[in-house]
């Protein structure tokens, strides 16, 4: 490990992110605060949907920010360096080992994931208005989460990366991070979905499950959730099996 080489790359991929700050905020944001202001101000306001829907709302917004941001931050330059600008094949000439060309690419995705999550608490504040009871009681839990939602979008941006080529790019979003949000319980508690018990069961294959329920019990406690050490530990047994077969696939289209 050459923690020079690996800074400099990092620091880099940070000058090219701070220099499209606004753009890759609108990018990635946008959506997620027009569900906000409709489902979280305009429906609550007007009587259609309860105030308190506004505290299930918020973390789930928060958990499809992160996993949005921080996969496209990841996969979308490796597509283009691996097919396109072949600019990849600058990085692999640096004096560090190829894994860590890979870890950086996560490490950069998680850093733009977490300025993404976390800038969604103080813009959904301001575009619900009053009644939202966001709690931090939980710091060390909220933290645990963030990271490991962070990791996964990171890594699930790597895995995607290499994995996808540039022509199905627009089916990777309608097959995978379509379906994903909608039965990632963001927008609902899990426990909802009782009355469907085939497909409670069926979406804890999705990732973005944990994410949603994990970020509502550690800022949200009064709405229902998965108990933490549950999202704890799926997401960690989540992060490792994405993470090691993004490895190996960055590694496989490296040396090819």
């Amino acid at each position: 490990m050459n923690w020079k080489t690996f800074f400099a790359m990092l620091s880099r991929d940070g000058h090219v992110a701070r220099r499209n700050l606004v753009p890759m905020l609108l990018q990635n944001l946008l959506q997620p605060l027009l569900f906000v202001f409709v489902f979280g101000r305009v429906l609550t306001t007007s009587g259609m949907m309860p105030m308190r829907y506004k505290n299930v709302l918020l973390p789930g917004i928060m958990a499809i920010s992160m996993v949005l941001s921080g996969v496209q931050a990841v996969a979308m330059p490796l597509i283009t360096e691996f097919q396109f600008t072949k600019e990849i094949e600058d990085r692999l000439l640096a004096p560090i080992e190829i894994r860590w060309l890979a870890v950086e690419k996560v490490v950069a995705g998680m850093i733009q994931a977490l300025v993404a999550g976390l800038a969604v608490i103080p813009a959904a504040w301001l575009l619900m208005g009053s009644g939202v009871q966001i709690s931090f009681g939980h710091p060390l839990e909220f933290a645990a989460i963030c990271l490991l939602v962070a990791l996964f979008s990171g890594a699930g941006g790597l895995a995607l990366g290499c994995s996808v080529g540039s022509t199905q790019i627009g089916l990777m979003f309608s097959l995978v991070l379509a379906p994903m949000m909608m039965f990632g319980c963001a927008y609902y508690p899990w426990s909802v979905l009782s009355p469907f018990p085939a497909l409670q069961i069926a979406v804890l294959a999705n990732p973005l499950v944990y994410a949603s329920e994990g970020l509502r019990g550690a800022i949200a406690p009064e709405v229902p959730h998965m108990p933490a050490v549950v999202t704890l530990a799926a997401l960690l047994a989540i992060d490792v099996a994405v993470l090691a077969f993004g490895l190996r696939q960055f590694r496989k289209k490296a040396v090819t």
